[in-house]
């Protein structure tokens, strides 16, 4: 069964079970600070998991593009990705276990036509926050699996958490086994010895973890299920590698064409290396991240630049990258339109990027970073440096390449392990000690960013809601200032302000500033009232809706009223009244590229 064929059947099923079809949405989070890219199926969904009302119901289905790095380590083995697509289904409200568990159950036998007798499940064991999962493993039992091919574990296994707070619960794990023999009398499904294959995750989210830890009920039980396109097509295809389905196909015939090196033995890590990196740049580029030195930009520098680099250890010189994103873009084009509507730019941004890295790391900057890391190496072996000195010197060294030289840490760190600098205990207390440099030396969004990647859970708080309703008021009062030309581009908001971008050609005067200003502190004290209303987009755009995301909306959307001065599609939250803002204060504009401008809005004190 093809990937194409997995999602088609996956949709499908779910939609005959009355959900509705979820759109698959940017890898740039909406609204949602505290995440650089979009990480999960569930991720869009959080406001709903916490209660608010979604514009399709109670039911939906997706199949989501993802992007992750906290794994970026492990990228390399047979089964990592950095991007991958995940399918997934969700009862906001709606049903439980049972059907949750029913339903996996007839898709996975009847659907995907896996044996019966080679499907595992885990439940979770209970500790002192919930209790053992009697009931899933009840309705397991039900349906006609043995107790011998179910098992109990704990919370590292079978407990979902969006992050240290927020929704969470039980998990029950689907497993396949592939046939291969134990790894031992302890063998079980989990354990990632390769026998059983882990197919799709039934969460059973009923708690919300409170910031001093306690475990409340949701408002609301949800299910939250996900099953990874690729490893699940590679299992359906008898492989235990995702790089050998088609969905690589053609990338890696590319790398091998061009390196002549074929995909086995020492040249699979730097192959899969490459094509995963460059399969996810292209993706992020697409959906608007341009390769920079912060946030979700570092990102995609950073793959850019360590999937160039992996190119020398297969002899590759000169730039090659761009031929790989053709596959990408040939490989995804017909589901994923933008792609080949974003072709020039993404080549363009990739060249760029190959061509700096080419630069940086034939420079005096390579020679100086090595030379050192031979020398803090020659140390160790001395005696003159304990292990974990020399570790901590080695990453304190590549902060200092990188600030100095733009050389990423991954390259410092290859450099290290094989020197034998690192070994494969000390991965962790190097990587611990380069984030702590950054930290120090207020390097942006270096130290945070797995914790960006590990949480996304999105900040619903008071003053955010506030923000959320400014952010529409000063996207009319801008058009109102400077005309129906102006358009919102993108907004980032935080507990410390809003950052707002839309479309001007040129810098806005002082007096345009603080008209803008005084426009929207004018609706905020005139307490106009915010109402929602649920419809199509179309019956949305032709009651004046502002909509200029609509790559992002499904077939029904919420659209928000503030009196009868503002109209704009958005999923939430806001404020019952604009008069609950307070007021607002605009502290920055700045040009952010051609024909485009930024303002930073904060709220008023005492708001």
């Amino acid at each position: 069964m093809t990937a194409e064929e997995l999602k088609k059947r996956y949709l499908d099923f779910f939609v005959k079970k009355g959900h509705k079809k979820l759109p698959n949405v940017s890898l740039i989070p909406e609204n949602d600070p505290t995440a650089l890219f979009i990480n999960s199926g569930m991720h869009p969904l959080v406001p709903y998991l916490l209660g608010e009302n979604h514009p399709l119901g109670k039911r939906l289905v997706s199949n989501q593009r993802c992007l992750r790095t906290q794994d970026i380590g492990e990228i390399g083995n047979m089964m990592h990705l950095t991007f991958f697509e995940m399918l997934g289904n969700w009862s906001l409200g709606d049903y439980w276990k049972k059907e949750a568990i029913e339903w996996s159950w007839e898709f996975l036998t009847k659907e995907l036509n896996l044996e019966p007798k080679r499907i595992y499940v885990t439940c979770f064991s209970g500790d002192k926050d919930a209790p053992k999962d009697e009931e899933a493993v009840g309705i397991w039992r039900k349906i006609g699996l043995p107790k011998e091919r179910i098992y109990f574990l704990g919370k590292e296994d079978n407990w979902w958490a969006v992050g240290d707070s927020g929704p969470c619960g039980p998990d029950s794990e689907m497993f396949y086994d592939t046939g291969k023999k134990k790894c031992g009398p302890k063998c079980r499904p989990g354990d990632n010895c390769g026998k059983y294959f882990e197919v799709w995750n039934d969460v059973f989210m009923e708690f919300n973890r409170l910031a001093n830890g306690k475990l409340e009920k949701l408002r609301q039980q949800n299910i939250d299920t996900g099953m990874g396109v690729e490893r699940t097509t590679a299992m359906l295809q008898g492989k235990d590698d995702v790089y050998q389905t088609e969905l690589f196909t053609s990338i890696i015939q590319t790398i091998e064409k061009i390196s002549n090196k074929r995909y086995q033995g020492e040249s699979q890590k730097p192959i899969r290396i490459i094509a995963d990196h460059v399969r996810a740049a292209t993706f992020a580029i697409a959906d608007g991240v341009t390769p920079s030195n912060v946030e979700a930009g570092y990102i995609v520098r950073r793959l850019i630049r360590r999937a160039a680099n992996e190119g020398k250890k297969l002899g590759l010189e000169g730039k090659f990258l761009n031929k790989l994103a053709v596959e990408v873009i040939e490989n995804s084009g017909a589901e994923y339109r933008f792609l080949n509507n974003q072709k020039n730019l993404i080549l363009q941004k990739i060249e760029l990027e190959e061509t700096a890295s080419q630069e940086v790391y034939s420079s005096k900057g390579m020679e100086f970073s090595n030379k050192w890391q031979k020398e803090i190496f020659q140390k160790m072996k001395a005696g003159e440096l304990t292990r974990i000195q020399a570790v901590q010197e080695s990453a304190t060294l590549a902060h200092d390449s990188l600030a100095t030289y733009g050389i990423y840490p991954d390259v410092t760190f290859e450099t290290a392990r094989n020197l034998g600098t690192v070994s494969p205990q000390y991965e962790k207390e190097w990587w611990k000690k380069f984030n702590e440099e950054a930290e120090q030396h207020k390097e942006k969004s270096r130290a945070s960013l797995e914790k960006k990647f590990a949480g996304g859970l999105a900040d619903h708080s008071a003053t955010v809601t506030k923000l959320h309703t400014a952010t529409h008021l000063l996207h009319r009062a801008l058009r109102d200032v400077l005309g129906n030309h102006v358009q919102q581009i993108g907004s980032n908001i935080t507990p410390e302000r809003l950052r707002f971008d839309f479309t001007h050609p040129e810098k806005l005067t002082e007096v345009q500033v603080r008209e803008v200003e005084k426009v929207i502190n004018e609706k905020i004290k005139a307490k106009l009232p915010v109402k929602m209303e649920m419809m199509s987009l179309e019956e949305a755009r032709k009651k004046g809706a502002l909509a200029f995301f609509a790559e992002k909306y499904g077939d029904k959307v919420k659209v928000y009223s503030i009196g009868d001065y503002s109209k704009e599609v958005c999923g939430g939250p806001h404020v019952g009244s604009t008069g609950e803002i307070g007021g607002v204060k605009i502290t920055k504009e700045k040009p952010v590229g051609a024909g485009r401008r930024r303002l930073y809005i904060v709220l008023a004190h005492g708001s």
